[in-house]
């Protein structure tokens, strides 16, 4: 079952070039052409994705063509590729609970030879709630496959799959920086069908309130939940960026965008999903003083979203 999915599986590396740090998951090949399809916390914060065809061996540049960040999806597209061996999707809506599955997978981060590990369906639709250390957010996962399976980091974004090694779900591992509430013992997939009606309305550049298609959009903060007044606390100003610009500082409560109220730290991640680099925006924030702050500023090219 392995020999016949990995040569449709990638793996995919990341620099998130404003924490100086590297990251990997595991991609799914859709086309030949070298549309992969993979988790969104995979690639969000990086500032430039290489993918390793598994098939051919292969590396490339790759684009982030999408992202989904409610259901945890991503599709990206390689650069030059094509003739590519592509993964074979299933139907999630046929899994029941007992079913024997299999996840493969970039297991650790390391490349080389797919990791193999298996178990069993233990639940269906099910739910967790998931922190993202790069922007204070949390989202609630929902619909989600959990099974027996033992993932690790860097299997994200890699095949659940059924014995016909059909893939009925995308694995979703807890990794540096994306951690979830669960039980233990337990993993969790999103099922391919959820997935895959995601990407087709990306790949069609059909953006919706939780789609954002092409390159994220830049600020340039990274914040926390505000103890005291709704809004997002600054703890960190990206140089040089539309933030430092307009003179906001760590401390300072960032209370609108674009005209929309600020409650939280996923609130504002959530309002950055609908704008796009060169928009120009208004920003309200609140000094450590309680003096009240506004500026337009002109949001930049950043890394995923």
């Amino acid at each position: 079952m392995a020999a016949e999915v990995e040569p449709g599986l990638a793996d995919v590396n990341t620099q998130l070039g404003l924490e100086g740090k590297a990251a990997a998951g595991t991609g799914m090949v859709l086309t030949p052409s070298g549309e992969v399809l993979t988790n969104n916390h995979v690639i969000e914060g990086a500032t430039s994705v290489s993918v390793t065809d598994v098939g051919n061996g292969r590396t490339y540049p790759a684009t982030v063509v999408g992202t989904d960040k409610t259901d945890d999806v991503a599709v990206l597209q390689l650069s030059g590729a094509g003739g590519l061996a592509t993964v074979r999707l299933g139907q999630s809506s046929k899994l029941s609970v007992g079913l024997p599955v299999t996840a493969i997978g970039n297991a650790g981060g390391t490349g080389g030879t797919p990791s193999v590990t298996t178990g069993d369906v233990t639940a269906l639709n099910q739910a967790i709630t998931a922190s993202d250390e790069v922007d204070g957010s949390t989202e609630d996962l929902t619909g989600l496959v959990e099974t027996t399976v033992a993932l690790q980091p860097g299997d994200s974004g890699g095949p659940l799959v059924d014995n016909s090694a059909r893939v009925v779900g995308i694995d979703t591992a807890a990794s540096a920086g994306f951690q979830f509430q669960a039980r233990s013992r337990q993993s969790y997939s999103v099922p391919i069908d959820q997935a895959a009606a995601i990407a087709r309305q990306i790949e069609a550049g059909d953006a919706s309130s939780t789609i954002h298609i092409g390159p994220a959009a830049l600020l340039g903060v990274g914040v926390q939940p505000s103890s005291t007044i709704p809004g997002a606390t600054v703890e960190s100003v990206v140089t040089n960026s539309p933030a430092s610009n307009a003179g906001i500082s760590n401390g300072d409560i960032i209370t609108s965008l674009g005209g929309q109220p600020v409650s939280s730290s996923t609130s504002l991640s959530n309002l950055m999903q609908s704008h796009h680099p060169g928009e120009a925006v208004k920003v309200t924030w609140v000094d450590p003083l309680g003096h009240q702050h506004s500026a337009t500023v002109s949001l930049a090219t950043g890394p995923a979203a």
